[in-house]
């Protein structure tokens, strides 16, 4: 893919793809693209920060290698590890054919740590990538890993060369497209991000909110759009556990359409809470609201500028 000219280039782009970004979020796409810059994406759970990278491998053409973090993560999970079972195989085939005693052990021994035994994950699939676009290297909740596999992730994105001691260092001919998300339930450390370039991603503003809804949800109407994102808008400023993203009003959206809805109401609301709000408490926090709050708010927001 050729390097973007310019952040409008970007912005058109990823609109194409299904993403609506904001300037802020396009610029910092625009500078990791042109720069060859790792993006760290920061914000709170569902706000989109994964679909970048997803939108990204569309737009690019290249594969999306998704590294997902968790507590306690290492290499083998992250970079490569020797395929036992198929050692073992080659081992005992080895044995019942003769082979073995014929050419010797240590010519067996030595065939045992060579590319066919070798399961790539996604760090060295990443780097050792060499047919087509550049690959879309997603490090997915990278602040759930720990300070060991952190300080590991340094050094990749330093070099962009894992090294493996039976084979020797794999180097990418052309380093992948790196983003990596946080939900910040920990700080991502200092030496990281200064690898990084950054961006904070907040929840899409109200008219935002619905062009996206009329985007990935064009089934629904105008209206329906711009109540469902007016209802959300005011369940994120009701203090609840786990405020719904922009994945889950599209998720509401899309309910709402298959099931015929063209404008909301209290009973549709309270039906239909479980597409949008996973938590019991937040439900019956909501519920209290529906009728005399929550309903009479979102169709006053939604046809203030409609």
């Amino acid at each position: 893919m050729a390097t973007p000219a310019s952040v409008s280039e970007v912005s058109a782009a990823l609109s194409q793809h299904g993403y609506l970004p904001d300037e802020g979020l396009a610029t910092a796409i625009f500078l990791s693209l042109t720069l060859r810059r790792p993006l760290l994406l920061e914000g709170e759970a569902g706000v989109g920060k994964t679909e970048v990278a997803k939108v990204l491998s569309r737009w690019t053409g290249g594969e999306l290698i998704r590294l997902q973090c968790y507590e306690g993560i290492d290499s083998s999970q992250a970079v490569y590890e020797w395929d036992y079972a198929k050692q073992l195989l080659h081992l005992r085939t080895a044995e019942a054919t003769g082979e073995a005693t014929s050419r010797g052990a240590a010519a067996i021994e030595n065939e045992l740590y060579s590319e066919r035994f070798l399961v790539k994950r996604p760090l060295l699939r990443a780097i050792a990538h060499r047919e087509g676009p550049p690959p879309i290297l997603l490090i997915d909740e990278v602040d759930r890993a720990d300070d060991e596999f952190e300080a590991f992730l340094l050094e990749v994105l330093s070099d962009y060369q894992i090294t493996v001691p039976e084979l020797g260092t794999f180097s990418a001919a052309d380093p992948p497209l790196v983003i990596l998300t946080s939900n910040r339930t920990r700080d991502v450390h200092d030496a990281l991000k200064r690898r990084c370039l950054y961006h904070w991603v907040e929840h899409p503003g109200f008219e935002r909110e619905v062009a996206i809804v009329r985007l990935r949800v064009p089934d629904v109407t105008e209206m329906l759009a711009r109540q469902v994102a007016a209802a959300v808008e005011e369940m994120r400023g009701m203090q609840l556990y786990k405020p719904p993203g922009v994945a889950e009003t599209i998720d509401w959206a899309t309910a709402l359409g298959k099931l015929g809805t063209a404008q909301l109401d209290e009973r549709t609301i309270l039906a239909t809470l479980g597409t949008v709000l996973k938590y019991r408490e937040d439900q019956d926090k909501v519920r209290l609201h529906a009728g005399e709050v929550l309903l009479k708010k979102a169709l006053e927001r939604a046809t203030a500028r409609a």
